[in-house]
């Protein structure tokens, strides 16, 4: 899982934002689930969880604002 982390962040910026669009936006979603995890913190998973799913129809054009602006997907901690 560390080694997907680490991966996902060393991602060129416009492959980022490749990985963003909908649909694709599943990969970021995994990726805040997996910090999620390795955080152990239930809120922030569940959160993450919700990302999937249900946030899928919003979180990819929060993700592309926040990979342009701050060159990650946006997510909490850090």
């Amino acid at each position: 899982m560390k080694d997907f982390i680490k991966a996902m962040n060393k991602l060129p910026k416009l492959v980022k934002i490749a990985l963003a669009l909908p649909v694709l936006d599943i990969i970021w979603s995994i990726w805040k689930l997996c910090k999620a995890i390795k955080s152990d913190n239930v809120v922030m998973i569940v959160i993450a969880i919700l990302t999937i799913i249900p946030g899928a129809a919003l979180m990819w054009l929060l993700d592309i604002i926040w990979i342009v602006a701050f060159g990650k997907p946006l997510w909490f901690n850090d």
